[in-house]
């Protein structure tokens, strides 16, 4: 299992989930980084509970498996090693009084255990990955649905636009954005995870814990 040196996000890669907050859509994409440090692994979803909210953003995320520096969307598409769903957390009262300071995220983003990963599957098929669909239940209700051709800048774009900013490294991880429908974790939830891809069908479960 290759480690990853960062884990590289985009804010705002879907037009829906940009207007619930009341968020613009930027010119170019909003790219922030979580350490290794905040990784963790389903079924476990450890949220702090003294901060305010914390919002689930079900994202599909991508491993990259060779060093991508200053490359075309086609070259990053072929060097994607496998790809997952993804929970990233974020403390939003937190989220919000930065944002009000002009702050950076980091504080509501980049704690121990802010990005859930599900089990990595293989990529067989990287043109497959546009046309992947996800879904969220909480406690058996939908919470969130995603449809990666809704993405603003599709993911070899986005992974090839990533790499004129940062060379990413074997190992690192691309979250792709979030879809609408984020709402706060409560703990004890019980967490659904779907990923239809390639033909294929996958589901994992997770229970929301404290982690104070």
């Amino acid at each position: 299992m290759m480690k990853p040196s960062k884990i590289v996000c985009v804010g705002r890669n879907y037009a829906a989930h940009a207007a619930e907050l009341n968020n613009p859509i930027p010119a170019e994409p909003l790219l922030f980084i979580k350490p290794p440090s905040s990784l963790a692994s389903l079924p476990n979803v450890a949220i702090p509970t003294q901060q305010g909210a914390c919002h689930h953003e079900l994202e599909l995320a991508v491993q990259v498996g060779e060093r991508l520096r200053r490359v075309t969307p086609q070259r990053a598409l072929e060097a994607l090693c496998q790809v997952t769903l993804a929970l990233d957390l974020t403390l939003r009262d937190v989220q919000d009084k930065l944002k009000q300071q002009g702050q950076p995220w980091e504080r509501a983003k980049a704690f121990d255990g802010a990005c859930v990963l599900a089990p990595w599957l293989p990529i067989t098929d990287s043109a497959a990955l546009q046309s992947a669909t996800f879904e969220l239940y909480c406690d058996a209700q939908l919470r969130q649905q995603g449809d990666a051709q809704q993405m603003l800048l599709p993911i070899a774009e986005l992974v090839a636009h990533i790499s004129h900013v940062f060379t990413l490294e074997p190992g690192d991880i691309v979250l792709t954005g979030t879809p609408a429908g984020v709402g706060p974790l409560t703990v004890g939830q019980q967490l659904d995870l779907h990923l239809h891809i390639a033909g294929q069908s996958y589901q994992w479960q997770g229970q929301v814990q404290a982690n104070d």
